[in-house]
């Protein structure tokens, strides 16, 4: 067993024009002031870091812990969401997935995956300088638009589907490998691997790469009435990472999973601040402290209710409750009998 490390907080949602927000060091102070422990740090954020240049000097990295660490905390992750989702972009999406290239690459779907997958080996190589073991990203998606199947998919689509998406991946898993660094797949509707079977289609096209890994978020779970403490049983192996956030699912007589085209505050499943959703979070954490689980619990926040640095300061103290100091003996050690083989024999009736 082990303590799970935390609390620790996804910068992405934060980062903002206004001081604290707008510099590395000035949000790591505010986050420090909360009570959180580590940063997770979104890798397109140029306020927060030049990943190509993390990639390439490892005195920069080293530039770049020293002001984390400078404020008392530790970097748990890189992310690389935004660059991940354009490895993979049905051209349907094109227009909408433009905004997260650089400028000079919208209107241009070729130059754009070329861009993303350079941004995922630099990420890794800059893990690799920062002393981290773990990255997070999504799959990108060329079969979302056929997630329900009407029209009728034509036979073998899934197949080339998820062809395609291992042979884009399997060049920047084997970068990752190099580094020593598991790339963590956040399970998310949107991608190809939305959930658990999806991800199982993908990890036999990639061979069962060893860095083929699960970022565990379940409130991606609660909104496809998934059973989110089961996942963890059938994936803990897998699972490198943890996003801690809270959601609800609430159908009725007019809207359920689909949402009827309405905005967040209107769906039936909503991501939620922490403690204000449905997610059974002590379960998770003893879950994840019994299977061993080395790595961060990490607040991504997301809410369309509560105003983000409330959300923080509670999420802080929510993480750190809910984290389990393993035991260091067995509770019943009070009443210990010795023990030897003679003794042992003798209980059993072999001697």
């Amino acid at each position: 067993m082990t303590t799970v490390k935390g609390p620790g907080i996804f910068l992405a949602q934060f980062m903002g024009d206004t001081a604290p927000f707008n510099t590395l060091e000035g949000i790591c102070k505010w986050a420090a002031g909360l009570g959180f422990k580590g940063v997770q740090i979104p890798s397109w954020d140029a306020r927060c870091i030049d990943l190509q240049k993390a990639a390439e000097s490892k005195t920069y990295a080293d530039e770049i812990k020293g002001i984390v660490e400078g404020a008392g905390l530790a970097i748990t992750e890189l992310s690389t969401h935004l660059q991940g989702q354009l490895v993979a972009v049905h051209p349907a999406y094109d227009a909408q997935f433009d905004g997260f290239a650089p400028a000079e690459l919208r209107g241009n779907a070729k130059a754009r995956t070329e861009w993303a997958v350079q941004q995922l080996k630099y990420a890794a190589k800059a893990s690799q300088n920062l002393g981290l073991n773990a990255s997070a990203t999504f799959s990108g998606a060329l079969l979302w638009h056929t997630v329900y199947p009407w029209p009728q998919r034509p036979a073998g689509l899934v197949e080339t589907g998820f062809t395609e998406l291992a042979k884009r991946w399997m060049p920047i898993l084997n970068t990752y490998d190099e580094a020593g660094v598991d790339l963590c797949y956040e399970i998310h509707p949107g991608e190809d691997l939305h959930d658990g079977v999806s991800y199982e289609l993908f990890l036999e096209k990639v061979n069962h790469h060893p860095r083929a890994c699960l970022l565990y978020d379940p409130s991606h779970l609660v909104l496809q009435c998934m059973d989110y403490l089961g996942y963890i049983d059938a994936y803990h192996a897998r699972i490198k990472m943890f996003h801690v956030k809270d959601a609800e699912f609430n159908p009725s007589a007019k809207k359920g999973v689909y949402g009827g085209y309405q905005n967040w505050i209107d769906r039936a499943g909503r991501f939620r601040s922490l403690g204000d959703g449905q997610v059974d979070f002590k379960s998770i954490f003893s879950k994840l402290a019994a299977y061993d689980y080395q790595g961060w619990a990490v607040m991504e926040w997301e809410c369309c209710l509560k105003h983000p640095e409330v959300g923080a300061a509670e999420g802080a103290v929510f993480i750190q409750n809910n984290i389990i100091k393993v035991t260091e003996k067995a509770f019943d050690d009070f009443a210990n009998t010795g023990q030897d083989e003679a003794f042992n024999k003798k209980i059993l009736g072999i001697q």
